[in-house]
């Protein structure tokens, strides 16, 4: 199939991540689904995308642009903890900011958390996980699908900073000033929920490890 399947798995990946929220489908989409029903069936669609884009990425051509040396596993071993911990602090929590959080009503900016160092957690873990799985997997499939997704969460950062000065107006930059002005080691709002969160990202590290030989046919490990 050379590079075709690469290239149309590519395509749909960012066509599904483009289209369904913008204006005038994203309104259509929710009104007929409900805004939870939207987010599980839009999450399920970019995890099945992503998914096939992966394997698509093992079938392509292989095109060797560096050698592969054993220093270069631990590179995405050791970024993936911090990755996981930040997806674990930041899913569900309240950020106005962002995606992937719930209730921004409820977002305080003498508690900010986890958003007080970022206001785009789950881009900067997507960034962390995409950067550091280019230095083991030196061909060509491998560092343009990676590549694009540390360039996708950049670019995702900006764009969603611009949607939601347009949404929040002025609120935008009082609540962006309000949460930077904060201690640099903020307290969580909730002492409790963050440690199990911790624990969660942790168990979440340790899961991704387990399944990865199965999943991608490789060992994440060095040994």
């Amino acid at each position: 199939m050379g590079w075709a399947e690469f290239v149309a798995a590519f395509a749909i990946f960012f066509l599904t991540h483009a289209l369904p929220v913008r204006p005038p489908l994203r309104p259509r989409l929710v009104g007929a689904l409900g805004a939870r029903g939207f987010t599980l069936v839009y999450s399920a669609l970019s995890i099945m995308v992503l998914a096939w884009l992966i394997v698509a990425a093992g079938r392509a051509p292989y095109m060797r642009l560096w050698g592969w040396g054993p220093w270069q596993v631990h590179v995405p071993l050791i970024a993936m903890l911090p990755a996981c911990l930040i997806v674990a602090l930041a899913v569900g929590r309240p950020n106005p900011f962002s995606f992937g959080g719930a209730h921004p009503q409820d977002f305080d900016p003498a508690l900010p958390g986890l958003v007080r160092w970022m206001r785009h957690p789950l881009l900067v873990a997507m960034a962390l996980w995409a950067v550091a799985h280019v230095v083991p997997n030196g061909n060509l499939a491998h560092v343009l699908m990676f590549g694009l997704f540390g360039g996708f969460a950049l670019m995702g950062a900006r764009l969603i900073d611009r949607r939601k000065r347009r949404e929040m107006g002025a609120n935008w930059a009082l609540l962006d000033a309000a949460r930077r002005a904060g201690p640099l080691l903020p307290r969580p709002a909730q002492p409790r929920d963050a440690v199990l969160r911790l624990v969660a990202g942790v168990g979440l590290y340790g899961a991704l490890i387990t399944v990865h030989p199965y999943l991608f046919g490789v060992s994440p490990l060095p040994f």
